[in-house]
C-alpha cells in the first residue's frame, strides 16, 4: 500500500472516479462528501494525506484545512478546484496547504503531487514501521509513534508482548529506522539456543569473538531475553556494563524482547533487577492481535498476498463473511497463528475466493473473542451498575439518581443481572 488518502468532494461522480483511479494506483482511499463528514472520518481513522475540493457547500476546503491543522498538525493537505485562480493558490499555499491542483485533474500531475507530499512529510522510519505494521488500530498507531521516537534514541530497548505479536519484526524495524541502520544487526534467539552455546556465543573466546564484539557500532538483538539462566544473566550484565551505548570501547545498543512478565520474575527472584533496568531504558509493548481485531481483515489479505507471491495459489481473496469470522476469533497465537491459518486455507482452497465454510472449518475449536452487540451491551450494563453501587456504597436511591433512572427501573436492572445492592453496603 502506497498510502492512505482521504478524498473529499461534494461531487459524487468525481468522488467515485478519483477514488477508483487512486485505488488502481495502489492507494487505500476513504471518501467524504463534505468537510463535516471528512472530520468525522479523520477521528475514526487517520489517513496519510487529505485531498479535498476547495468549493463545497458548508465547510470549504480551506476551512477544512484549518480544522485539520488545529487537530492533526503536519498532515499534508492538497486542494483541488474548478475555479482555480492565482489568489486562491496564493492563499492556500501561504496558509500551509501542500499543493493546489486545478480541475480537470491531470493524472500524471496528481500522482506526482501525491508522491511528493508523502515523501516530504513522512520520514523514512515511518515508511519502514508502517510497511511492517499496517494497521487501523489507534492503539497500535500510538505504539508505532512511540517506536519512531525510541528508534532515534541511543538507548537500550525492551520490547514486550505475547508470542507471535511481531516483536522480532519491530526490533528489525527499529534498527532500520535508527542512526545505526548501516551498522551490524546481530540476532540471537535466547529461547531456542542451549544455555552453554548461548553463553559461548555471547561472550566469545580468544579464537572466536562474541556477539557483542560482532555487533560493534550496531545493535545486538536478544530475542526472548526472559529465558536465559541466572548465571548467564550475571555474565551478560558484566559485559553490558562495559559495552553499553555511549561508551568508547565498543558501543553496542541492545534491543531485547520477551513474552514473560519480567517484573513478576524479579519479584520471584528469577530475573536480575539490575539487568532488567539496564535492558529496559526504553520499553515498547505490542498489543495482542485480539486487542486490534480491526486489523484482522487487512492482515488476512496481506498474508494471502504473501502466500501467492511465495508459492502461488488459486485463491485471490476472501468472502466478506469469511473475513468477519476471522475477525471474531480469539487468536491466542496472534499474527503468527493468523498467517499460518491463511497459508493452510490458501493451500486447500480450489477456487479464487476463500469462503466462510472453509474458514469455519479451519477455526473449529477456536474461541470467539468479539461478543455480539447484545452480549457486549449486557456486560457494559452490569459493570456500570456495579460501579454505581460501589460509588454509593449500596445506596440504591442515590445510584438510581446518578443513572438518571427511577428506583423501580433501577431495581429491575439489578434483578436482570442478579446484583444484590446489600453486598455493596459497608459493614459496621
Amino acid at each position: 500500500m502506497k498510502g492512505r488518502i482521504l478524498l473529499v468532494d461534494d461531487d459524487q461522480s468525481l468522488l467515485k472516479l478519483l477514488s477508483m483511479r487512486l485505488r488502481s494506483e495502489g492507494y487505500e482511499v476513504d471518501t467524504a462528501d463534505s468537510g463535516e463528514v471528512a472530520l468525522a472520518r479523520l477521528r475514526q481513522q487517520r489517513p496519510d494525506l487529505v485531498l479535498t475540493d476547495l468549493r463545497m457547500d458548508g465547510m470549504d476546503g480551506l476551512s477544512l484545512f484549518e480544522r485539520i491543522q488545529g487537530e492533526w498538525l503536519g498532515m499534508p493537505v492538497i486542494i483541488m478546484t474548478a475555479h482555480g485562480t492565482i489568489p486562491d493558490a496564493i492563499e492556500a499555499t501561504r496558509s500551509g496547504v501542500f499543493s493546489f491542483l486545478t480541475k480537470p485533474i491531470d493524472k500524471t500531475t496528481l500522482l506526482q503531487t501525491l508522491e511528493q507530499a508523502l515523501h516530504l512529510t513522512r520520514p523514512a522510519m515511518l515508511d519502514e514501521l508502517e510497511a511492517k505494521f499496517p494497521t487501523r488500530s489507534p492503539r497500535l498507531q500510538q505504539t508505532l509513534q512511540q517506536a519512531r521516537s525510541v528508534a532515534a534514541m541511543e538507548v537500550n530497548v525492551l520490547i514486550r508482548g505475547p508470542s507471535g505479536s511481531g516483536k522480532s519484526r519491530l526490533a528489525a524495524a527499529l534498527h532500520h529506522s535508527s542512526p545505526r541502520r548501516d551498522h551490524p544487526f546481530v540476532v540471537v534467539n535466547c529461547a531456542a539456543t542451549p544455555f552453554a552455546e548461548l553463553e559461548k556465543q555471547l561472550l566469545g573466546s580468544k579464537a572466536q569473538p562474541g556477539l557483542f564484539e560482532q555487533a560493534r557500532g550496531g545493535i545486538l538483538f536478544l530475542d526472548e531475553i526472559g529465558d536465559i539462566s541466572a548465571s548467564l544473566q550475571a555474565k551478560l550484565l558484566k559485559v553490558m556494563e562495559v559495552l553499553s551505548p555511549g561508551q568508547d570501547a565498543a558501543p553496542v545498543r541492545v534491543i531485547s524482547t520477551t513474552h514473560r512478565d519480567l517484573v513478576a520474575a524479579m519479584e520471584e527472584g528469577t530475573f536480575r533487577e539490575d539487568l532488567y533496568y539496564r535492558l529496559n531504558v526504553a520499553n515498547i509493548t505490542l498489543p495482542a492481535l485480539q486487542e486490534r481485531s480491526e486489523d484482522i481483515p487487512m492482515l488476512a489479505r496481506h498474508a494471502l498476498d504473501e502466500v501467492k507471491l511465495r508459492h502461488g495459489c488459486a485463491a485471490v481473496g476472501f468472502a466478506p463473511e469469511a473475513l468477519a469470522m476471522l475477525a471474531k476469533a480469539s487468536w491466542p497465537g496472534n499474527i503468527r497463528q493468523l498467517f499460518n491459518l491463511v497459508e493452510r486455507l490458501a493451500a486447500l482452497c480450489p477456487s479464487p475466493v476463500i469462503g466462510a465454510a472453509m474458514v469455519e472449518s479451519a477455526l473449529s475449536g477456536v474461541e470467539v473473542a468479539v461478543p455480539s452487540f447484545n452480549e457486549a451491551r449486557a456486560e457494559f450494563e452490569k459493570e456500570y451498575l456495579i460501579r454505581l453501587l460501589r460509588i454509593t456504597e449500596g445506596n440504591v436511591t442515590l445510584a438510581a439518581s446518578m443513572a438518571g433512572r427511577n428506583r423501580t427501573d433501577f431495581y429491575k436492572l439489578l434483578s436482570r443481572h442478579d446484583i444484590e445492592a446489600a453486598h455493596f453496603k459497608l459493614k459496621g
